[in-house]
């Protein structure tokens, strides 16, 4: 595929503004180059610039949509119920998860947080049916909400902190010999460093998303006032971290994140103990935070991917036996997705635990 030339409108935009204003935070120069980049292009796919788990197999979104009616059931059947799926990508996601969940009698309105018009448009052939959102603000209120966010909150703006000679400091971009640059500012930046990490050495970097918790903080009140169930899946961590996450991807591959804003995939991993906190502040459940891999094998894909298996044997399809095979691997493996990529589970105070989280059995 010949990819077209690369648009330097918003590099030279940045390097304008910071050379007559000052240097920008990293949140706002990652939230206007993934402003962008999504609103450009579909980056999906082997032709795109990354693949998603939903891309990856149909066993992914078949188990959420398992993992959705089986809480929805134990929860009561409540009628109207709507499934809620931030950034949706293509619609494969959903496409899978809802086939999975009509079989078991859940038939959810469905709905769906975008702002990009090229993949709504993708979103569209699969689902003609679907509500679109710009953000949560405008989702009904009318029954318990099933949301579904993969891939969502990494794509978020981060800030990030360092700690200086002189204490800690937001790490900005500036611009030095016609490129873009990281540099401290010089704003006291103390106060919003939790206890716990305030005495770091100098050196250290802190990440953090008022972005991400501002949506999980919206998705919480959602599910105290309305009830319902969130499974937010996403690469990130378990426990609070420091270091610099931000990465840029293009073509499958990691780039210079400076080198072309706009260009590329823009992402960094999320703090789930972070957004387990604020979670729980609002007076929901935690259902707990488990890798892929284990939580995927707790839905029961080991038996998914045998049962695919065997159907492609029996129509002498060999070949795509073992794509299923390999698809199972890269989704649950430590190696590939399946430490890396953890699951959050959410619900309202009064609905039941859900499938996949907690001790082994």
């Amino acid at each position: 595929m010949t990819r077209p030339a690369p648009d330097r409108t918003l590099l030279e935009t940045f390097t304008r503004l910071i050379t007559n204003t000052g240097p920008i935070s990293v949140a706002h120069y990652m939230a206007e180059s993934n402003a962008h980049y999504y609103a450009s292009r579909d980056p999906f796919g082997t032709a795109g610039d990354f693949i998603t788990a939903p891309e990856i197999s149909q066993m992914f979104g078949e188990l959420i949509g398992l993992w959705l009616a089986d809480i929805w059931i134990r929860a009561g059947r409540t009628e109207p119920v709507h499934y809620v799926e931030l950034g949706p990508g293509r619609g494969t996601l959903a496409r899978d998860a809802l086939g999975t969940a009509r079989r078991y009698g859940l038939a959810p309105r469905v709905h769906f947080v975008e702002t990009s018009t090229t993949l709504k448009a993708r979103q569209l052939d699969l689902h003609p049916q679907a509500f679109w959102h710009a953000d949560l603000s405008t989702l009904p209120t009318d029954g318990p909400l099933l949301i579904v966010a993969n891939e969502f909150l990494d794509a978020l703006p981060v800030r990030q902190l360092v700690r200086t000679a002189a204490g800690w400091r937001e790490r900005m971009i500036g611009v030095a010999d016609g490129r873009l640059v990281a540099v401290a500012g010089t704003a006291p930046m103390e106060a919003i460093v939790p206890a716990s990490q305030r005495d770091a050495p100098e050196g250290a970097l802190l990440e953090i998303s008022p972005a991400c918790a501002a949506v999980i903080y919206e998705v919480a009140g959602r599910l105290a006032s309305q009830g319902g169930a969130a499974l937010l899946i996403d690469y990130g961590t378990a426990e609070p971290r420091l270091g610099s996450s931000l990465q840029a991807v293009r073509n499958h591959r990691k780039v210079d994140v400076f080198s072309a804003p706009g260009e590329a995939d823009l992402t960094a991993h999320v703090d789930f103990s972070a957004l387990s906190l604020i979670a729980r502040s609002r007076g929901i459940r935690w259902l707990g935070t488990e890798d892929q891999g284990r939580w995927l094998q707790a839905l029961g894909i080991d038996a998914r991917a045998d049962a695919l298996a065997r159907a492609a044997l029996a129509r002498a399809e060999p070949a795509q036996a073992e794509s299923i095979r390999i698809a199972r691997d890269r989704l649950t493996s430590d190696g590939q997705m399946g430490a890396l990529f953890k699951v959050m589970g959410l619900a309202a105070p009064d609905w039941p635990e859900g499938a996949g989280f907690g001790p082994p059995p």
